[in-house]
């Protein structure tokens, strides 16, 4: 073999290597749209990242308050996945014709956060209505935590007006209650058991009864409309895989239901 035709054998290799990179660059991944209740976005972050690694696949997140989600999917009839902070939102979602199949994913339960120290002595949910107790729950026309909690004081005897007298702060999202906490801006707030563990150090936990508590469980629904349903398909069955229960339960996510 001549010296010219090795070196011209060698650019055409070259050549043909960088064409074929700057064809992989160009092309476009599968996107699949996710929207996410806001409270669940660190575990769900960290499982689009590991899911993204291994296909090529690309998850755009919307992250925001469970109703909040559920009335902008009605609206504008597109995505791929809905994962809010309660089944109660892909059970609505279905009864509108807009879930083509679901799975639970993980649950979790209320818990009380108080303030560092709890100077209050909040021991329960009926100390939450005691004199001058400043206390932030979640909307129930927002987030997952706001209607569970509303659900939850029903069930124990606590009128709406005996606690909204005490109410200082509603949130769009349960993460808020958690900074709220965290600033030293309330006593006491309600939110899920595994939230209030990200904001320990700023405060105390005080467990709800079992006999009390609502046990809620967190469901992913694939769109009807989505155009990507295998696609889809593959990242319901990452988050179940034992790669993604590892994820959830290392953000303290208890990945099979409560005793």
């Amino acid at each position: 073999m001549t010296k010219p035709f090795c070196v011209l054998t060698a650019v055409l290799t070259v050549a043909l290597a960088g064409c074929r990179q700057a064809s992989d660059k160009g092309r476009t991944k599968v996107e699949l749209v996710l929207y996410c209740g806001a409270g669940i976005r660190p575990a769900v972050a960290e499982v689009i990242d590991a899911f993204e690694a291994k296909h090529d696949i690309r998850i755009v997140a919307d992250y925001a308050g469970s109703e909040v989600l559920l009335s902008k999917i009605k609206l504008i009839r597109s995505g791929d996945l809905y994962l809010p902070g309660d089944r109660h939102y892909v059970e609505q979602a279905r009864q509108a014709g807009m879930i083509a199949s679901s799975r639970a994913v993980f649950y979790w339960v209320p818990a009380i956060l108080t303030a560092r120290g709890n100077p209050r002595g909040i021991r329960g949910l009926s100390d939450l209505i005691g004199e001058s107790v400043h206390v932030g729950l979640g909307n129930p026309q927002s987030c997952a935590i706001g209607r569970t909690t509303k659900n939850l004081l029903e069930k124990n005897g606590i009128a709406w007006a005996d606690i909204e007298k005490n109410l200082k702060f509603q949130s769009q999202t349960v993460n808020e209650l958690g900074m709220q906490i965290q600033a030293g801006s309330l006593d006491a707030v309600i939110v899920w058991d595994s939230i209030a563990r990200y904001y320990a150090e700023h405060g105390e936990i005080i467990a709800i009864p079992a006999e009390q508590n609502i046990v809620s469980s967190v469901d992913i629904g694939i769109l009807k409309f989505s155009r990507r349903p295998d696609a889809a398909q593959a990242f319901v069955d990452f988050l179940l895989s034992p790669e993604g229960a590892a994820i959830l339960k290392k953000h303290h996510y208890s990945t099979t239901p409560p005793q």
